[in-house]
């Protein structure tokens, strides 16, 4: 035999020893940490015990997002393994830490000793029932006095908790809770991307949205005993939570509001139109009129905003396929909406016309703005919603292009 085919056969032996070794491993449990030697110790020490108490086969792992407090020898001496993560942010340290996992369930916690890691075996009985993520809930657990700040326990999280339930139906009661478990290749497969704390939120939210089973356990929730202040910023990780749920969710972002303004705005208009209306002491004219026209060009500009980012979503693998919408999608045609457009644009040119020659009768002179806007609005609104609609159909052209 060669040294060649020695090397050769060496190689494939090294491989397939690496393969079974990560086919044995169902468990890895992964804490994202940022100088966290006052706690990391005691945190893999519980993972280990229940790890050793439940007889598993499991790896943990330490994401460690470039701590200077000698984390990383704390982790190794403890019997982790350190995946080096060199962007900065909490989702940038777990998607290394789950990319770098070879369990086939990952169990993710912080590593400030606030969740009890002793009980991740709970969430592994859970998983191998056949969910795909399993969200921890402290509100049904036990809260530590003084554990979870007040704004958090009391606004924070049960108001981005009941929009995540209206925005997208998640079935969870604590949309923060920091430990929860999942299968792996599900997670991967929804391609999630967020840097920072709204990480979180993506993977509860594209669970959701994708048709992942999720289910939840009450998880306790202890002081955490870092000696340094916490990463978490109560206001600028709440709007980066907010601002995620909104931008997932065109329908509330846009179409809602849209469909709302343009409503308003449609029957203000037509109670203007016929004169001055009164309501109790107060009087509306033709200032009112202008508003309400504004009104409907915004809202209709929102929906379009709706159909231009849910086509770009779903083009961009952002959003699931919709059969619904892909239906509505392949009968509005660019050919329909500028017949669509053009019908709206020459009603205008039509009231505008009318419009002209009533000003020609009377010498091109001067006008009465409370008469003259009532024939000239109907008009200025068929117009520009014409116009909207021709050039939004061939937006909607360009990005159905990379959809088809």
């Amino acid at each position: 035999m060669s040294i060649e085919t020695e090397k050769e056969l060496s190689t494939k032996d090294t491989a397939r020893v690496a393969a079974n070794s990560a086919a044995d491993i169902e468990l890895s449990v992964v804490m994202p940490c940022l100088n966290e030697a006052a706690t990391l110790e005691a945190c893999i020490k519980k993972a280990r015990a229940a790890i050793e108490r439940e007889g598993l086969s499991a790896e943990i792992l330490v994401a460690d997002n470039g701590s200077s407090d000698g984390s990383q020898e704390i982790a190794r001496r403890a019997g982790a393994t350190v995946v080096e993560v060199a962007a900065r942010g909490y989702g940038s340290a777990l998607l290394a830490g789950i990319a770098a996992a070879r369990g086939k369930y990952v169990i993710m916690a912080d590593a400030d000793d606030s969740y009890d890691l002793s009980q991740v075996s709970f969430f592994l009985h859970k998983l191998r029932e056949g969910y795909d993520l399993v969200m921890g809930n402290r509100f049904e657990g036990n809260i530590a006095a003084g554990a979870m700040p007040f704004l958090h326990r009391y606004l924070g999280t049960p108001v981005l908790t009941m929009l995540a339930k209206i925005f997208f139906r998640t079935p969870c009661g604590d949309v923060n809770c920091g430990m929860r478990g999942f299968r792996k290749e599900a997670i991967e497969g929804l391609g999630l991307r967020s840097l920072g704390m709204e990480f979180a939120s993506e993977m509860l939210v594209k669970s959701a949205i994708f048709g992942l089973r999720i289910a939840e356990i009450p998880t306790d929730l202890s002081l955490d005993g870092r000696n340094t202040p916490p990463h978490l910023r109560t206001w600028r990780d709440g709007w980066r939570h907010l601002r995620f749920m909104l931008l997932y969710s065109p329908r509330w972002l846009f179409l809602y509001p849209g469909c709302l303004l343009m409503l308003i705005g449609s029957l203000l208009t037509l109670w203007l139109l016929p004169g001055m209306r009164h309501i109790g002491h107060v009087g509306f004219d033709v200032s009112t009129l202008v508003y309400s026209a504004t009104m409907i060009f915004v809202g209709y500009q929102a929906v379009n905003f709706a159909v231009f980012t849910k086509i770009f979503a779903i083009t961009a693998g952002y959003l699931p396929r919709d059969e619904k919408f892909n239906r509505l999608f392949n009968i509005i045609t660019l050919e329909t909406g500028l017949v669509i457009g053009a019908v709206l644009f020459l009603l205008g040119l039509g009231i505008s016309v009318f419009a002209v020659e009533s000003w020609r009768a009377t010498g091109f002179g001067p006008l009465n703005p409370g008469r003259t806007l009532r024939m000239v609005m109907p008009g200025v609104i068929f117009l520009t919603l014409g116009c909207q609609t021709i050039f939004s159909s061939f937006f909607l052209s360009v990005l159905g292009m990379g959809k088809r």
